[in-house]
């Protein structure tokens, strides 16, 4: 297991962030958050497929106004993402949300900052102090000539330092690039600096292809260097994609066990059945899957090498050959099957492990 530094622990609704707990995955939604109903349809979608934590987007007072039936019916914990207006922050903390992000020098007059901390103060609400390459401080950038190491931690601390100078310390930070080796040195410096919980991420990391490579890069590096407490893995589109990459990255570094594992080769010349054409009917059922309540492992190998090996040591298997293959059952040549019946007799494997194994859920 890594060994990760032990941050203070702060609490998001029902869900607690650092101090060594488990690490926290979030995501953000696209939807209006204006529109209640398809943000909550997000919501749920998040949730189903892992996620712990969802952030919205408030951009003015009917977005602050939604939150209220948002957060009580969301089924998890909620944060409210602000820009630049104390007064929406204030309002979003009234409408029951479970958090802010906000830099608390972008907001304006010491006041102001004051006003805030107040109202988080009263319901015990953690601030997500958000640093982006993107968007420092003008006098950062002219002071060190750009996006650096040196002026994001100083952006950083300049906002910890705000809200320290009023009495609250329920704060976790990030230091968000686009750049993964900025990215990278910014967290590392930082950690050495600060005991408050890391959010980790790489900002606009672009679609699926490009994204997934950048977010498995930098998280994975900080998180097997014991650096992270939470984190996002941001890509283009659909925010639903972000939480199986964040998941396996976890899962890939031994810090989160998944329920459905599935093992497949590449393929290469000695392949003689469509294993790709397997392989990907396989992961789309075992996507679809609910929670289960013990782990479940299956390979889809492609020929008579590695296969037989791999497929024994999952729970269910099959191994191609030319035309035919073979079934396994916990290690064990249950069946011998045309190529064309292997799907099928595999998916009936994993139901019956399901109806078995299935958690669940009362409403």
């Amino acid at each position: 297991m890594l060994q990760r530094k032990l941050t203070k622990a702060v609490q998001v609704g029902s869900v607690t962030v650092g101090g060594g707990n488990p690490i926290v995955v979030q995501s953000m939604t696209n939807t209006d958050t204006r529109d209640i109903d398809s943000t909550l349809a997000q919501i749920h979608a998040l949730a189903k497929v892992g996620c712990e934590i969802v952030r919205l987007a408030v951009l003015d007072e009917d977005a602050a106004n939604a939150l209220h039936q948002i957060t009580i019916a969301s089924p998890l914990p909620v944060i409210a993402d602000i820009h630049f207006d104390y007064r929406l922050a204030i309002k979003a903390v009234e409408q029951g949300i479970h958090g802010l992000r906000l830099n608390p020098g972008n907001i304006g007059a010491r006041w102001k900052v004051q006003e805030v901390v107040r109202a988080v103060r009263e319901k015990e609400l953690p601030i997500r102090i958000g640093v982006n390459a993107g968007s420092l401080e003008k006098e950062l950038l002219e002071k060190y000539g750009g996006p650096t190491v040196e002026g994001m931690v100083e952006s950083a601390l300049g906002h910890i330092h705000l809200l320290e100078e009023e009495g609250y310390d329920k704060m976790k930070v990030s230091l968000k690039a686009s750049s993964v080796p900025l990215m990278l040195e910014a967290y590392r410096r930082i950690h050495h600096l600060i005991d408050y919980p890391l959010h980790l991420g790489v900002t606009e990391a672009g679609t699926v292809r490009s994204g997934v490579v950048k977010s498995a890069i930098g998280i994975g590096t900080l998180l097997a260097e014991g650096i992270g407490d939470t984190l996002r893995v941001s890509l283009t589109g659909d925010p639903v994609r972000e939480i199986p990459v964040a998941l396996e990255i976890l899962h890939v570094l031994g810090l989160r066990q998944r329920s459905v594992e599935l093992i497949s080769c590449p393929t290469c010349g000695r392949t003689q059945v469509d294993l790709a054409d397997l392989a990907e009917k396989v992961e789309e059922r075992l996507a679809e899957l609910p929670p289960l309540d013990k782990p479940l492992k299956v390979a889809v190998m492609g020929c008579a090498v590695n296969g037989p090996g791999e497929a024994r040591e999952a729970d269910y298997g099959i191994a191609g050959g030319k035309g035919m293959g073979l079934l396994f059952r916990k290690g064990q040549i249950i069946a011998r099957l045309p190529e064309a019946e292997l799907l099928e007799a595999l998916l009936r494997e994993i139901e019956e492990y399901v109806l078995a194994h299935q958690i669940i859920i009362e409403e």
